[in-house]
């Protein structure tokens, strides 16, 4: 099968690493290495092209598309049979219920929950992030072509749909008689009142940060040990990360395309949280909170290599006019073919397993650049 959009990765030396002196960011070795002659490596394996289509055995899910307006596609080769482990051990406990404290207030909680609706997709995470996402009988579905992200699965697609994150079923998720109810603050409708009338309800508050609401949902879960290990070993991969990447010599722009935005994701974001995990670089402009750029002033949007972010079709479409026009070409990224397209679900995620996909789209790409 031919093989498109390779992704060629520097191969470094001591002397490669060192900042070279009146770089755009300190970080010129980028471009002397790359026309050294690297090493080529691939970022994605048996892509396919010419009405041909890559079926991932994992998930079932085929992506066919390897370059969106001269941005290289990173994930095409994502491995989701291990996004979720196997069932974690509840907490220990001396009775069949516990008490957990979370943003809605107080709720007595089973055990060792076994039908469990999400209402989340940081609630749907994390129930695979401590492996009881075949416990959930329903969920609320997200907005696109499937109903939940793929980055968790094909099992994640067969959940049955509960209405919406802003307008949960009420009727539905009675009828699954859930002994347990997780999700965010935002629930719809009647909140948290409305759904502890039907079953034990946990909610997370989205704006205390995603670790914070993962610990909140999985204490729901009666799983605060598992979370607490799987946090201590995600820190520990975003630094091992880090240094197999020598992440600290790159600068890294994110921008993220809705229908009529263009966002530069700041150190708020998730994407910026996980970038400052592994040690990645943020340009002086991109250091603070995230911010709206126009075409004009795209060069606010300026790194070493730049990640785009399209939300939904919409979202791509305005993307790709930007992409195309001569001001994004115009950006040292674009000409040095250092702009990667990334998954909207993941980099704007919320959840310890989206955190743990974006990490490897870090791997196959941070130091790459796209070649077709």
């Amino acid at each position: 099968m031919p093989v498109s959009a390779l992704v060629r990765t520097r191969n470094r030396t001591p002397d490669d690493c060192l900042p070279v002196a009146g770089s755009r960011y300190g970080t010129a070795w980028n471009r002397v290495v790359r026309h050294r002659g690297t090493a080529v490596a691939l970022l994605c394996a048996a892509l396919l092209v010419a009405g041909c289509s890559q079926q991932d055995d994992a998930s079932s899910i085929v992506r066919t598309t390897t370059n969106i307006a001269g941005a290289g596609v990173v994930g095409l080769d994502r491995d989701t049979s291990q996004a979720c482990p196997l069932p974690s051990a509840p907490d220990p406990s001396s009775g069949k219920t516990r008490t957990v404290t979370h943003a809605a207030g107080t709720s007595e909680v089973p055990a060792d929950p076994q039908r469990v609706v999400v209402l989340s997709t940081s609630a749907l995470d994390a129930t695979c992030a401590v492996g009881l996402w075949e416990r959930v009988v329903g969920a609320a579905p997200i907005d696109g072509p499937r109903p939940q992200p793929t980055y968790l699965g094909y099992g994640v697609l067969k959940i049955t749909a509960v209405g919406s994150a802003a307008q949960p079923d009420l009727g539905q998720i009675t009828a699954l008689h859930p002994d347990l109810i997780i999700g965010d603050t935002s629930a719809g409708p009647g909140g948290f009142a409305a759904l502890q009338a039907i079953a034990p309800t946990v909610l997370a508050d989205p704006g205390s940060g995603w670790q914070a609401e993962f610990t909140t949902l999985a204490a729901g879960l009666g799983r605060r040990g598992a979370a607490a290990t799987a946090l201590e070993n995600y820190r520990a991969e975003a630094k091992e990360t880090g240094n197999a990447l020598a992440a600290s010599q790159t600068q890294a722009s994110v921008v993220r395309f809705t229908a009529d935005r263009n966002q530069v994701q700041g150190s708020n974001s998730f994407a910026g949280q996980i970038l400052a995990d592994v040690g990645v670089q943020r340009p002086t402009m991109q250091r603070g909170t995230s911010f709206d750029v126009t075409e004009q002033d795209l060069i606010k949007a300026e790194g070493d290599i730049i990640y785009v972010i399209f939300a939904g079709e919409s979202g791509e479409q305005h993307g790709k006019t930007v992409l195309r026009g001569d001001a994004w070409k115009d950006l040292g990224a674009a000409t040095d073919k250092r702009v990667f397209a990334v998954e909207d679900t993941i980099w704007h995620g919320n959840g310890l397993t989206a955190a743990r996909a974006l990490l490897a789209d870090l791997r196959g790409s941070l130091n790459g650049f796209v070649t077709d």
